[in-house]
């Protein structure tokens, strides 16, 4: 570069070298400018080698299918068939629960029904009957709940049944007692003086007790069959003839449970 010359008159040697210091200086950063411009490119693209090759963005995860579907709800209700099914592996004494039972005179002890499982129509399962000496433990009063069912009409010659359906609503497998005379059943005509016609306790034939097993959460059902005939406390001699067309009224009452109650007729010829 030629030397700087001042207009007015020369300069002094230090500012002289100073402006030539800074020529540099900008005669460099302009070289390097240019180097960095080169060199970059106009790919702006970068990498990120933290990520294995080919991944992209995570998919949302989305909900895996639903449950398995409601669970059974249907109330207690319809003609299951009779048929206990005996006992139980070891605890039980092999009899069953059949017209032994001995529900009261008149009346039939036809076992737990039919035995649906428990992904049956009904969700009930059949009670098993278990002898006193059974391990199980006595079911409380809290752990049970009780139900009442029975068809609404009945044909001439056809003999009412009588559903007691028990849930143990606790998380022990336990045994309750369904005999006669500890779930009493009760039935008296409709209207009037509601003159009771017959009682499952009035004179129980064989077993006054009659102990069934019922499984922890689950539902058993226990089924008695009345033959139309009359009772009297304590065995006495019942009116004569049968119970005839009408509207009755059957009552179930067990210690420690509400009582259950349910009507039904018993058709005209």
């Amino acid at each position: 570069m030629g030397s700087l010359r001042n207009p007015i008159g020369p300069l002094p040697s230090t500012i002289y070298w100073r402006r030539r210091a800074v020529a540099a200086t900008l005669v460099a950063l302009l070289a390097l400018l240019i180097v960095w411009v080169v060199t970059s490119g106009g790919d702006k693209k970068t990498k990120d080698d933290s990520r294995p090759a080919g991944s992209g963005p995570v998919r949302e995860i989305t909900p895996g299918p639903g449950g398995s579907g409601p669970a059974i709800s249907q109330q207690p209700g319809g003609r299951d068939e009779s048929g206990d099914s005996g006992g139980d592996g070891g605890d039980s004494d092999g009899t069953g629960a059949g017209s032994g039972g001995g529900a009261g005179d008149g009346g039939t002890d036809t076992g737990g029904g039919a035995d649906t499982g428990a992904g049956g129509a009904s969700g009930w399962t059949a009670g098993r009957r278990v002898p006193a000496s059974s391990p199980l433990p006595d079911c409380t009063p809290a752990a049970l709940r009780l139900n009442l069912s029975t068809e609404l009409s009945y044909s001439p010659g056809e003999k009412p049944e009588f559903k007691l359906v028990v849930k143990n609503t606790s998380a022990a497998t336990c045994k309750a007692d369904l005999g006669p005379k500890s779930a009493v059943l009760t039935i008296t005509e409709a209207g009037g003086d509601d003159n009771q016609v017959w009682s499952s306790k009035d004179c129980p034939r064989d077993a006054a007790v009659l102990l069934l097993k019922v499984p922890a959460g689950e539902t058993v059902v226990h089924t008695v069959e009345w033959d139309r005939r009359k009772s009297s406390p304590q065995c006495a001699t019942p009116p004569a003839g049968t119970a005839g067309p009408g509207t009755y009224l059957v009552e179930a009452k067990a210690p420690g449970e509400p009582v259950q109650r349910a009507s039904f007729v018993l058709a005209k010829d």
